[in-house]
């Protein structure tokens, strides 16, 4: 089965409409199959994203993409400190 990836946004709406069906009456397995997802999928989902809402989602993304870069910078300027203690010690 060919894996399907969906964004957070895409991920907040189903689990609104999982809670509207749930509280329906709906099993979770029922609109975990409807969806075409697994109930651990669900489950994950939900813990991950649990009550957020769009704008969160949003805010969230903008957050680890900033990480990501910082991370970078990091690891650039401890790449650069090794370099010039290296060249320091004479051991090249």
């Amino acid at each position: 089965m060919k894996r399907k990836y969906r964004k957070p946004e895409q991920i907040v709406k189903l689990l609104r409409e999982a809670q509207v069906k749930l509280t329906e009456g709906q099993s979770v397995s029922d609109i975990c199959r409807q969806f075409g997802i697994s109930d651990a999928t669900y489950y994950n989902w939900r813990k991950q994203y649990g009550n957020m809402k769009l704008n969160e989602v949003k805010q969230l993304k903008e957050l680890q993409k900033e990480n990501n870069r910082l991370k970078k910078l990091v690891a650039d300027q401890a790449l650069d400190i090794d370099i010039l203690k290296e060249t320091l010690r004479g051991n090249y």
